[in-house]
């Protein structure tokens, strides 16, 4: 049965009869007694009483009407709840990101929930090399990445440019100058993220290219850890600059230029290629643009292919320090 031969059962049974029914349904009497007829076959069952003129139910009508009435209901509501999709007063987006991308996504999630507030979201937090795999798993809609990811089945979005920031606390000597050497970081105690990541590699290669030592005494699991050890007099650091804004307004770090360690990182908003985005999702893109647009650097807007050929945009993408 489907439900169009319902709605005409439906509409029999209120109508007490054929004839008022086609009326209603603006179709003629013998295509409703069709309907009527490939129902009662689909089920095995008279559904009116033949000898009524009224629309009578059987007992199988009877209890066919409850169920109908309740699917009928059900389309409706579908109906509603898409309508409520597509017009973005419903909805649910999920977003994942790590310990250090979240934090693009507060400002976002900011402007995008002030625009649609009636959209619920979820952000939840996984390591960064697993995220390609959970897109393309269909586990998740969007990712927040530093590293453009291989995939070809992957569309990767610049959305932010970071740089790395070498901090120390604000007694510590190297605070009150503005720029130091690598080979003048050779004795200090570096407190370290304990998750091997792209940028502690290139961090690495770095002072082994300039022929200096890198001390790391201490890794800490998160780098909330790391900037508030730092703080209290244990060692420097190495973190993204996106993370240690509240810091250094505060005056609880200082940054020090590097110039040997100028590393530039991007943020990569990521989704599958060939993805039917979301309503929540398309409106989520359209805001994330409309940030960039409006607020300028560091936030951006650049979409690119796993090769790197832009999409849009003027500055030439490139795989920052993971």
């Amino acid at each position: 049965m489907d439900l169009h031969e319902l709605e005409t059962f439906l509409a029999v049974s209120e109508e007490k009869g054929f004839s008022r029914a086609a009326v209603r349904m603006r179709r003629t009497q013998p295509a409703i007694s069709h309907a009527i007829r490939k129902l009662e076959e689909e089920i095995g069952e008279p559904l009116f009483e033949r000898t009524a003129r009224d629309g009578t139910l059987t007992a199988a009508g009877e209890l066919l009407r409850g169920y109908a009435e309740r699917l009928l209901r059900l389309r409706g509501e579908a109906a509603t709840a898409l309508e409520e999709l597509r017009s973005l007063e419903r909805g649910q987006l999920t977003i994942v990101a790590n310990e250090y991308t979240c934090l693009w996504v507060l400002p976002v999630l900011d402007a995008f929930r002030r625009a649609h507030p009636e959209i619920g979201v979820t952000v939840q937090r996984s390591l960064a090399s697993q995220i390609p795999d959970q897109l393309l798993e269909r586990a998740i809609e969007f990712g927040i990445l530093s590293f453009r990811p291989e995939s070809d089945r992957l569309k990767a979005i610049a959305v932010y440019t970071d740089s790395v920031a070498f901090v120390v606390d604000p007694h510590h000597p190297l605070a009150r100058r503005k720029q130091v050497s690598i080979r003048e970081l050779g004795t200090e105690n570096f407190v370290a993220h304990i998750v091997a990541s792209p940028l502690r590699r290139r961090v690495i290669e770095t002072f082994a290219r300039y022929d200096t030592p890198l001390q790391m005494g201490v890794e800490l699991p998160s780098l909330e850890a790391i900037k508030r050890f730092v703080a209290l007099g244990n060692g420097v650091a190495l973190v993204p600059g996106l993370t240690v804004e509240p810091e250094l307004a505060r005056g609880e770090l200082v940054r020090v230029a590097v110039p040997e360690l100028k590393i530039a990182r991007r943020l990569w908003l990521v989704h599958r290629a060939q993805a039917s985005l979301s309503h929540s999702g398309l409106a989520f893109l359209a805001v994330v643009k409309n940030l960039a647009a409006k607020r300028g650097h560091p936030f951006a807007w650049r979409v690119e292919h796993s090769e790197g050929r832009r999409e849009s945009g003027h500055a030439r993408g490139g795989r920052g320090g993971g």
